[in-house]
This record gives C-alpha cells, structure tokens and sequence, in this order.
C-alpha cells in the first residue's frame, strides 16, 4: 500500500474531508475541510469521491515523500508547488514515483491561507464517528499531522483521472464582500445596520473555530443591555456578537451551541471565501436581500 511520510510541516497540517455532518444533536460538530469548494475541486481532478480524505495546509511549509508511486492534487491557496526541486502543476494531477519529495511553499497572504492536497485513493486513517476530520475544538479525529507521521493512502479508484473542470484562477479584491441574511436576534442589537455599513477587518484571533471581526463595537439595544440569553443550536456561518460588540463568525469546528446573539448567517456560498482571509484582511457584509431593523424579528 502507497504512503505519504510526512518530512517538515509549518503552522497547522490537518487531515480533512467533508467532515461529519447530522450529529449536532449529539453534540458533536461538523468539522471538515474549511474551504469545502477547495477540497472538492481536488477530488474532481483525481476523478474520485468527493468524501475521501486530504491535507488541509495552513501557510505552506508542508514536505513530504512518497512511499510507492501516488498521485495528487493541490488546490486552495496557490503557491509554488515543486516535485524533487522541480515546479510542477498547481491544480492539476500530479503523479509522485516511489522517494520522490513534494514540497509546498507558502501562499502569499493576499491570494489565501489553506492549500489543499488531495491524493489518489484518499488518505486511509482512522475514522472517527464516521470522518477523518480533525475537529481543533473538540479533539476528534487524527491529531495534527508531524514531521515523521507515515499516513496510509486508500485504493486507488478503478477509473483514470479525466480532468473535467480547469482550477479557477484566484483573485482578490481589496476588499471581500460577504452575503449576510438575518439572524434569530436582530433585534439585539440598537442598529442593526451598523452592521453592513462600516468596513470590518479580520483578527489575528482567528482559527478554524471562528473568524473573529474588528471595528467600531455593535451596541445592545437598550432593552437587552443586562439581559442574558440561554444557549442556541449554532450553524458554520453565523454570526454572534458578544458583549464587546465585535462579530465573530463561527467556522467549521464552531460549538454546537452558544450563549451570545446571533444576528446574521454568511451565505454558505461565501464561506469558503472566508476561510482564505489572512488576518488584517478587510471585508464588508451586505444583505443578500434588502432588509430593514426588526424585519427578521421573532
């Protein structure tokens, strides 16, 4: 059986699929791949199931060797991709011979923060509650990949790889714009579109569990002020003020559950985006569709 053996890694290397979704009653989240889209543009160029298992690589900084003859995919975040030294392909199938080292460069902060690396036949580790996603919040899932680690690749699927989508050509605007529709607690906040009319920057406070917003604090309007509010069934997306009035928007190892008000859900569309923003990245958040103070009211 083919294997990668982890040589160098820099900040976070996770193994990521599309993690394990219908268990929030459990209280266990989803997880999964932070950029969904990423990690399934991947499959698609290796021709198997979107469900089977990656690296999801935060900043670049990842060596590794094979161990028998494998083929993968790197999509996400571009950077410099090389094979023994040599540049190859970024989106787009690249076969590994037996020793041969692959190395990913970090991404530059203005294009993304996760590369994804997707490998023929899928990354065969242990699944936990039937995923090989790495949770950061609660701990399920394999630990954080390191140097040394040997990680097992599944069969190979019986079909070859027909590429059938060109990996799309990321750019950036100056500033990302965010699709927002009402939240349960709108009304928790004196203005509500205070929150679509000033610019936000993303925190250095932020990892897969939420992505944290600065700026001018949201305030509480007058009847909520000391009022406290009993935790709520959370999803990937919303978005929680706390009582320091700077939007949090939780990510894909969010809890379950929270106790500050959620006033707004991102566009599930526009998360993957999101998950690409480096910190002191600006954003601004626009309803999807007009709304007024109040009209998402319970």
């Amino acid at each position: 059986m083919a294997a990668l053996e982890i040589l160098e890694v820099g900040p976070q290397v996770l193994v990521q699929d599309l993690g394990r979704p219908g268990l929030a009653a459990l209280g266990v989240g989803r997880s999964g791949a932070a950029d969904r889209g990423a990690h399934r543009l991947g499959a698609r160029l290796l021709a198997q199931d979107e469900a089977l298992a990656g690296l999801e690589v935060l900043m670049g900084g990842c060596t590794l060797r094979a161990r028998g003859a494998v083929t993968v995919a790197v999509t996400g975040a571009p950077g410099a991709v090389t094979v023994d030294g040599r540049d190859v392909a970024w989106g787009a199938p690249v076969r590994l011979e037996d020793g041969q080292t692959l190395q990913l460069a970090p991404p530059s902060p203005t294009v993304g923060l996760r590369t994804y690396l997707a490998v023929r036949g899928g990354l065969d580790v242990p699944s936990v509650l039937g995923s090989r996603s790495r949770d950061t919040l609660s701990g399920l899932g394999p630990e954080p990949v390191g140097p040394g680690d040997v990680l097992q690749v599944g069969p190979a699927p019986s079909t070859a790889p027909t590429v059938d989508q060109v990996a799309p050509t990321v750019d950036r605007p100056d500033v990302t714009t965010l699709r927002l529709t009402p939240g349960p607690r709108t009304d928790w906040l004196e203005d509500l579109q205070a929150l679509t009319t000033q610019d936000w920057t993303v925190s250095d406070r932020t990892d897969r569990v939420g992505t944290r917003l600065t700026g001018p604090a949201l305030t509480r309007a007058p009847a909520y002020r000391d009022r406290e509010l009993a935790s709520e069934p959370m999803v990937r997306g919303c978005v929680q003020v706390p009582a320091d009035g700077q939007p949090v928007v939780f990510g894909p190892d969010h809890p379950v559950t929270g106790g500050y008000p959620v006033v707004a859900v991102v566009d599930p569309a526009d998360m993957d985006r999101l998950s690409q923003l480096a910190p002191g990245t600006e954003l601004r958040l626009t309803w999807a569709q007009p709304t007024t103070p109040g009209s998402a009211r319970p």
